[in-house]
């Protein structure tokens, strides 16, 4: 409101001058906090960061979750029926399905963080290469991702584990083996594009050498993609685990596994359907999980959003 003064030189009243109003400008936002916030904006990738952490969490301490030993059995109580002592039934052996799930939760987050860490290890390091020195690795790294990338993963793993022989580290490395190949090529593709930025150039001018520029300068700003990969291929590899033990070709059937649950509860379909459908129920969440995290990163970080 505007308010009114006497002005000694008439005597009467005159207009006061406006106060200015200053506005108040908001934070500078930080590159990660717009990431957090887009990432936040997105309900399903919130939803799958809490099926993600609730399995890491179960992964960590299903030894106190689990109400039986999952080895346990009890022949007087076969196939009982989900409900009363036991949550989700009992097996053909009287094992608690419930306890068997979640100590297969332990083997799935292991196999499939393991076997995508070497992928990556692996992919990030023949990418580099190939991608900045492209005159001369490019057409060997590249031909050899090729005949990797033709060849069918699961029967390839079966392959190497046969011959290695069946168990949890041949399953980690057969997945990784034919997981690298897309790894390389789409960090080679993102290097292409930004070893010809100007900042690259000025390092290159100021005499810094092919490896220093790689890992200061290059690999910081080509790995998004491979982020968002890594995180969608976790479901992707804990599929290829269960697949290979429901196939009888990966972890063995002693131990207590997803895809051995399923094989289990094969023969029982129609007669005790839990036995198959909660190994599937868990499968399925889980990989939905790691891919609707996967869809918030990449939108997250998706430069064009910026």
């Amino acid at each position: 409101m505007t308010e009114l003064v006497k002005s000694p030189a008439l005597g009467d009243e005159a207009p006061a001058p406006e106060k200015a109003v200053v506005s108040a400008t908001p934070k500078q936002i930080s590159q990660w906090g717009e990431i957090r916030h887009r990432f936040v904006q997105n309900k399903l990738a919130v939803v799958g960061l809490c099926i993600v952490t609730l399995l890491f969490l179960t992964a960590a301490f299903g030894g106190f979750i689990a109400p039986y030993d999952p080895q346990d059995q009890d022949l007087m109580n076969t196939l009982a029926s989900p409900g009363g002592e036991h949550l989700m039934g009992t097996d053909s052996l009287g094992r608690d399905v419930f306890s068997r799930l979640i100590a297969g939760t332990r083997i799935a987050v292991l196999v499939g963080l393991a076997s995508i860490l070497f992928a990556v290890l692996i992919g990030v390091l023949l990418g580099a290469i190939a991608g900045y020195f492209a005159r001369f690795a490019d057409p060997v790294i590249m031909r050899m991702a090729d005949v990797f990338l033709a060849f069918p993963m699961l029967i390839g793993a079966m392959v190497i584990i046969l011959v290695t022989g069946r168990g949890i580290t041949p399953v980690i490395i057969s997945l990784a083996i034919f997981s690298w190949a897309t790894v390389a090529r789409l960090l080679r593709s993102s290097i292409l594009s930004v070893r010809e930025m100007d900042y690259v150039h000025a390092a290159r001018a100021l005499g810094a050498s092919g490896p220093r520029i790689i890992r200061k300068h290059i690999l910081p700003n080509s790995l998004t993609a491979v982020l968002v990969y890594a995180t969608f291929n976790v479901g992707t590899a804990i599929i290829g685990v269960a697949a290979l033990s429901f196939l009888g070709a990966g972890v063995p059937v002693n131990i207590p596994e997803w895809g051995n649950m399923l094989a289990d509860g094969q023969a029982y379909i129609g007669i005790q359907d839990h036995l198959w459908m909660f190994p599937s129920l868990f499968v399925v969440v889980t990989v939905l999980g790691f891919a609707f995290v996967g869809d918030g990163l990449r939108d997250a970080l998706d430069p064009k959003l910026r």
